[in-house]
């Protein structure tokens, strides 16, 4: 498995390409365009983007990955708040482009996408339908889980005692897993385990 992290959007929120066999692609995230031109350079086709949570910049760029031809998949809980005034493009004055959500999942769902097997896992707090997916041994943690930190919850939807059970949930889960969040540098869950306040 090939994972390519991919900034993008005015935020630079992490986007990561992930693939299996070197020519479909599964993306998780999509805050701009930019997944799409990368891809197109390694030869690969996207065709799916999995959404950790709906804010404006982790799904900027899923209109130009809709026409592309990809499915765009996210919790059931968060299909509201992408469609709304929560996603908080609004408030720093940028728009969104109207999407269809293709396919919606629950928690502890396993997806088949691209030859992968991906397990779905739901973390609200940061947003009410917010999600971590797990493939193999890397874990999308989006904005729920960053580097000794987590995500905030003061936005729209957020609440803070959620979060903090969506992060010990990933605390617990077995083994060690290297961590692929939504913004600044990867981390891992033992590192996080030991270093991290809200654990």
């Amino acid at each position: 498995m090939k994972i390519y992290t991919v900034p993008a959007g005015i935020l630079r929120a992490n986007c990561y390409l992930v693939t299996e066999d070197g020519k479909t692609a599964v993306l998780i995230d999509c805050g701009g365009a930019e997944p799409l031109a990368f891809a197109a350079r390694q030869g690969l086709e996207i065709r799916f983007v999995l959404l950790t949570h709906g804010h404006f910049d982790h799904i900027g760029g899923c209109a130009a990955l809709a026409r592309a031809g990809a499915k765009i998949g996210c919790l059931k809980e968060e299909t509201s708040l992408i469609r709304s005034a929560d996603n908080l493009a609004e408030e720093v004055g940028v728009s969104v482009l109207p999407f269809e959500i293709g396919f919606t999942f629950s928690d502890g769902e396993k997806l088949s996408l691209c030859g992968m097997e991906i397990e779905v896992i739901a973390t609200p707090g940061h947003t009410p339908g917010g999600a971590c997916f797990k493939i193999g041994n890397a874990l999308f943690t989006g904005d729920t889980l960053f580097c000794e930190s987590v995500g905030r919850t003061d936005f729209p939807g957020g609440n803070a005692v959620k979060l903090r059970e969506s992060v010990r949930r990933l605390l617990s889960l077995d083994g060690d897993c290297d961590v692929y969040p939504g913004h600044d540098e990867q981390t891992s869950l033992d590192h996080e385990r030991k270093y991290n306040p809200y654990r």
